[in-house]
């Protein structure tokens, strides 16, 4: 998602999307791990950067409403 659509988003909901997205690297990396291969190995830097992405908007909310 873009960052003005993942701003509209409640920080519950913000922070459901973080677990999930670091779910998704730690699956990547045991997947890595495992068979040495990546089906899509720039997926790593998308999944990182979502969760940085996420990480921000919420410190971003949380100072807003602090």
């Amino acid at each position: 998602m873009k960052p003005h659509e993942l701003r509209e988003l409640s920080v519950a909901e913000l922070e459901s999307r973080l677990s999930d997205a670091r779910g998704a690297l730690s699956k990547l990396r045991f997947t890595r791990a495992t068979t040495g291969q990546v089906e899509n190995p720039s997926r790593f830097n998308q999944t990182k950067r979502e969760i940085a992405r996420l990480l921000t908007i919420i410190t971003e909310k949380n100072t807003a409403n602090g």
